[in-house]
């Protein structure tokens, strides 16, 4: 089947602008690959591609549910890498009690948190320095409401497919304070072999830390997923904290304090 263009001249780049009514079956639809490579997520790889702001080799493209091939040169604008550059990712060290993205009756979210008066000091800014509203943060990766430490919003839908999507193996560590003491056996238990909801668990890395403390570090983040693993072993958790997201680590940041994520740090 040969597929019509018209090619059309879009400062310096050609376009496509005219497709078949039916699309072709052959190839991936643009805007999974876009999410796939980490460009950005795919509501915003439609938005982006609606407005001709995505180019695959060397075309602009601008035309929803298009498919391409999958070895395809897909790149944005020179106007939406610019764009890119002014979106927001925020680290706050969640105190227990907040809610991290599900609203909660009588308790606060973590997002109301991002204000001026919560922000690190001594810490670089963003852009023009302002604080992004809490409406334009999404959480990337929940904490529940009795844990603290490390939580990220981000207004970049890539950092927060990267880290929540369901085929993450972006690592999470976590310090846990369980209430008895416990063995060797019990760590091993926690590492492999246990399951949840009816699906085994991926392989975790446990270790001690001393008598009643655990780190965890975890490639997945199912609901409470460290508590449920401890009482399967007998266990209770105390106290659960996150340290830890890839390469970017909790520090010195202050329990309700937040700051950007630095220009060198990456997930």
């Amino acid at each position: 089947m040969h597929l019509r263009l018209r090619l059309l001249s879009c400062n310096g780049c050609r376009a496509i602008t005219d497709l078949p009514s039916k699309p072709a079956l052959a190839g991936t639809r643009l805007s999974k690959l876009m999410a796939q490579q980490g460009l950005c997520s795919r509501r915003e790889a439609d938005r982006l591609i609606a407005s001709g702001r995505v180019l695959v080799d060397g075309m602009v493209v601008n035309q929803l549910g298009i498919r391409v091939n999958p070895d395809a040169d897909i790149r944005l604008s020179a106007q939406a890498a610019r764009h890119r550059e002014t979106l927001a990712t925020i680290l706050l060290n969640k105190p227990p009690g907040y809610v991290s993205n599900l609203p909660e009756k009588g308790y606060p979210e973590a997002a109301s948190l991002i204000r001026r008066e919560n922000q690190q000091r001594g810490r670089p800014g963003h852009g023009n320095d302002s604080v992004p509203a809490a409406s334009t943060l999404n959480v990337a990766g929940r904490l529940d409401i009795d844990s603290s430490g490390l939580l990220v919003l981000t207004q970049n839908g890539s950092i927060a497919r990267r880290l929540i999507s369901p085929d993450s193996r972006v690592e999470k560590e976590y310090r846990v304070r369980v209430s008895d003491s416990f063995d060797d056996h019990t760590i091993a238990q926690l590492c492999h072999g246990l399951s949840l909801d009816g699906r085994v668990l991926r392989p975790a890395h446990v270790t001690r830390q001393g008598a009643r403390q655990l780190m965890f570090v975890l490639t997945e983040g199912r609901k409470r997923q460290i508590r449920r693993m401890c009482e399967l072993v007998g266990l209770k958790v105390n106290n659960l904290t996150r340290t830890r997201i890839g390469g970017v680590t909790l520090g010195s940041l202050p329990r309700g304090q937040w700051r950007y994520l630095g220009s060198g740090e990456q997930f």
